[in-house]
């Protein structure tokens, strides 16, 4: 049994450390979005328009960038390496619940987990990259978040349902997790 164990140890450590090599960052976001090249059957157009939102309300935990919004890194870096244009890819974002947390300003996380913010880099990309960010004003009540207390250019937004709802107007998907 223990001689089991540690071949199964050992089969995950090379998983982790050779299986990786396949997803790369880039080429619109370096530092986030990983993903793997692959034989596609279901050809993407470079003209193809995508208007999608993302919906996210788990929190990443302290110190742990949040997976759920570097999704939005990894699909515009998908996208683009596929031969999208970036000017056709017009992304969203909606937080609501306690990943609110996970789009404090330093200042602000730092007060409440007394480290900094592994996600403000990754969303400062996002914003850079014209992906609008909202945060659900009922969560941010809840949760005693002001606005100055968000990383700039996150924008609060009544509810998350309404912010569905105006982007849903707009012409955007929401993409499932």
């Amino acid at each position: 049994m223990k001689k089991q164990f540690y071949t199964l140890v050992l089969i995950m450590v090379s998983l982790q450390c050779f299986g990786n090599d396949v997803f790369k960052s880039g080429p619109v976001i370096q530092e986030f979005g990983k993903h793997a090249k692959v034989q596609l059957d279901q050809e993407v157009s470079s003209d193809t328009e995508f208007k999608v939102v993302f919906d996210v309300s788990k929190i990443s935990g302290e110190k742990t960038l949040n997976r759920h919004i570097e999704s939005l890194a990894r699909f515009m870096n998908m996208l683009v390496a596929n031969g999208v244009e970036q000017e056709n890819i017009h992304l969203a974002l909606v937080v609501h619940g306690k990943a609110g947390s996970d789009l404090l300003n330093q200042k602000a996380y730092q007060a409440r987990f007394a480290t900094d913010n592994p996600n403000h880099a990754m969303l400062n990309a996002l914003l850079q990259n014209n992906v609008q960010i909202f945060l659900c004003g009922q969560s941010a009540a809840y949760d005693k978040i002001a606005n100055q207390d968000l990383i700039g250019g996150v924008q609060m937004a009544l509810s998350a349902m309404t912010a569905h709802a105006l982007l849903s107007q707009q012409g955007y998907s929401l993409n499932p997790f």
